[in-house]
């Protein structure tokens, strides 16, 4: 120990540059984060961004009332004969078009975040090393959840009346949030992949909207040719809706909840694996 004199001449010992390695590599480090709290911490960095950022959150708000308050009234008329035959069919349909649409914004952060070189820390960090992908998905999850209640919100003012009730709703909504949870993974996969957010937002509106309106959002699929039937019911798309608006509407069908957990499940494994193989070389 080395003996040193301060302004007001009292003395004190400093350790040594030996003796102070000796006690930091002797004292207890803290335990490493779990895959799960390093993910919720990522999550609530996501939050944190909107609450900076409150534009962010017009395209769960007004996008929404938007889609329901045109596609209701322009349409409504003229394919169930009124407004309120109509968004009973509708409403379910273009909650789930929405919500699929939000999820190409997870790309654009990501693809933002990677121009921005904030990647280049995540990953020198102690951490699991997929924790800041599913920390974007887990507060993306969030803003799924927000669009969903504003468009039944306007959807209950203007009509819709769903008779499966509080539990009819939460299920519905359930099953729509894992699948978009695991839909998001595309659009992460495109925000490593991509140079830039109007690529990743170019690719996205290109792969979702075909897939959204050539689904039984709008329609009934038996009004349409035989060859795009085929197309129409087998889409992930078409699964998840039917699911939604039966749950909503008091049913249990079965064969459509089994469908959409099972492409929840391969877009999970199939995107997932390749988003993180890109991220550990990018």
């Amino acid at each position: 120990m080395t003996t040193t004199k301060d302004a007001g001449d009292l003395e004190f010992e400093a350790p040594r540059a030996g003796e102070l390695a000796a006690l930091l590599v002797s004292a207890e480090r803290p335990p490493r984060p779990g895959a799960w709290s390093a993910s919720l911490t990522f999550g609530w960095r996501a939050m944190l961004k909107i609450k900076h950022v409150p534009e962010q959150l017009f395209d769960v708000t007004a996008f929404p009332i938007m889609m329901v308050l045109m596609y209701t009234y322009l349409f409504g008329g003229a394919i169930a004969g009124s407004v309120d035959a109509y968004i009973q069919f509708l409403l379910p349909g273009i909650l789930t078009m929405s919500v699929v649409m939000i999820t190409m914004y997870t790309g654009v952060a990501v693809n933002n975040d990677i121009s921005k070189g904030v990647f280049d820390r995540f990953r020198t960090l102690p951490i699991w090393r997929p924790a800041p992908m599913v920390g974007y998905l887990l507060g993306d999850v969030v803003r799924y959840l927000i669009a969903s209640v504003v468009m039944l919100a306007v959807g209950l003012i203007i009509g819709y009346r769903p008779h499966g009730g509080p539990v009819g709703i939460v299920l519905g909504i359930a099953v729509l949030m894992v699948f978009s949870f695991a839909f998001s993974w595309i659009w992460t996969m495109f925000g490593l992949l991509l140079r830039t957010e109007k690529s990743v937002m170019g690719v996205s509106m290109m792969v979702i909207f075909p897939m959204t309106f050539l689904s039984n959002v709008f329609v009934d699929p038996r009004t349409m040719p035989g060859w795009l039937q085929a197309f129409v019911n087998n889409s992930p798309v078409t699964h998840v809706s039917t699911a939604v608006r039966e749950l909503m509407a008091g049913n249990w069908p079965a064969a459509d909840i089994a469908w959409s957990l099972g492409w929840s499940a391969v877009l999970v494994v199939v995107f997932g694996t390749v988003t993180m193989r890109l991220y550990n070389r990018k």
